[in-house]
């Protein structure tokens, strides 16, 4: 029988924005229902996003979550909302000063 090991959670990698396929930072700023929230994001725009089919179920957000927000390349004034960050993960951005720039 193998030994249990324990993960250290600084070791496991953080999912962050992919700039390059038009991803940023939010914060949730309000619930609208339908699966729609209102997200501000990191570049001082304020957005209504969705939350796709495959993480409504799964993830549940809530106001003031960060977020990551990935925008519609057609319309740029919305998005879908593609990862939510728990707590210690936020600490952990933090720490490393990706949310430094943010409005929030």
């Amino acid at each position: 029988m193998k030994p249990r090991t324990t993960v250290n959670p600084e070791e496991v990698r953080l999912r962050t924005p992919r700039k390059n396929e038009l991803e940023l930072f939010g914060i949730v700023t309000q619930l609208h229902g339908s699966s729609k929230v209102r997200v501000m994001a990191e570049d001082n725009e304020e957005r209504v996003c969705r939350i796709p089919g495959k993480l409504k179920k799964r993830v549940w957000v809530r106001e003031g979550d960060i977020v990551i927000i990935k925008l519609w390349d057609f319309q740029k004034s919305k998005a879908d909302i593609v990862w939510r960050y728990i707590g210690p993960q936020v600490e952990r951005l933090r720490r490393k000063g990706l949310l430094d720039g943010m409005p929030f």
